[in-house]
């Protein structure tokens, strides 16, 4: 008979701590890491919630069935799936659809691509590098010229940098933000896991979304516990899902030590975990 401490013991993240800033797929990217032997401290920093006016993502929902975007552009899978979701409110999902199925799709890494395919539709250029400046640099051999480009936004980002592209290359763009980030843990849980990585009781913590960055620095300034965040960072290893998460900390002056080589998922995500912090293999 197998003793299950036994067999605890010797999964590769034996005795590791996992903080997990995640909010949409919190359990399932804890079991994984618990599937490895690691406990997982959650601590959901943001929530995703509808635009609180839904007046401009109906406005862009009927502009797209009208047929006025040649070319749509996803940042992501969460904005696929608000705008199929108002687009069902409004009971023109079918007509949206199509309306994709005739435009040619542009997507910046594979949440956008999945949503898309559970439409039963394709990503016509997927961007080779997942960031808005993969997209432009896959876009730069293409004519633009008299294009109307329908952009939907990484939350609130209004994405100067590709709006700027765009339209120096003779497109239109139409921006729409089918959802806002809101807190989701209050202060006080934040600064209780701040304090856990200070004291070195976290090994890593793994940042899913730029968002969940942002919200952590921001409490830490609001709360005057800078100093505490900033001596956490060398006590652990910083883990981010892929290149946007990764730029995020950098501009906060922290360097990721694990991140996923390819394909920015969360099942890549455990994996690096592991062969950065496993005892084993």
């Amino acid at each position: 008979m197998t003793d299950p401490l036994s067999e605890s013991a010797s999964k590769p993240l034996a005795g590791r701590v996992v903080a997990l800033p995640e909010t949409r797929e919190l359990d399932r990217l804890a079991e994984l890491l618990e599937a490895e032997g690691a406990r997982a401290w959650r601590c959901p920093l943001v929530t995703i919630l509808d635009a609180p006016d839904a007046t401009p993502v109906e406005r862009w929902l009927r502009e797209l069935v009208a047929g006025r975007f040649q070319d749509v552009i996803f940042l992501t899978g969460e904005g696929v799936r608000r705008l199929m979701a108002c687009a069902e409110r409004l009971q023109i999902e079918t007509a949206v659809v199509e309306a994709l199925r005739a435009a040619r799709k542009i997507t910046r890494g594979p949440k956008p691509a999945r949503a898309l395919k559970e439409l039963g539709l394709s990503t016509d250029l997927a961007a080779s590098t997942p960031t808005s400046r993969g997209i432009m640099d896959d876009l730069r051999g293409l004519d633009l010229h008299g294009r109307c480009v329908g952009l939907q936004l990484y939350g609130e980002e209004p994405s100067i940098e590709l709006c700027e592209f765009l339209r120096a290359a003779g497109a239109e763009v139409v921006r729409v933000a089918p959802y806002v980030y809101a807190p989701a843990s209050d202060g006080a849980r934040v600064i209780e896991l701040i304090g856990e990585m200070a004291a070195g009781r976290v090994d890593a913590i793994a940042f899913t979304s730029a968002g969940q960055i942002e919200r952590l620095f921001a409490v830490s300034a609001e709360q005057g516990v800078d100093a505490a965040l900033e001596r956490a960072w060398p006590q652990m290893r910083v883990a981010a899902i892929g290149p946007i998460a990764a730029e995020t900390l950098r501009r906060h002056g922290v360097e990721p030590s694990i991140v996923p080589e390819k394909a920015f998922v969360m099942k890549r995500l455990v994996m690096a975990i592991v062969a950065a912090l496993g005892t084993r293999g």
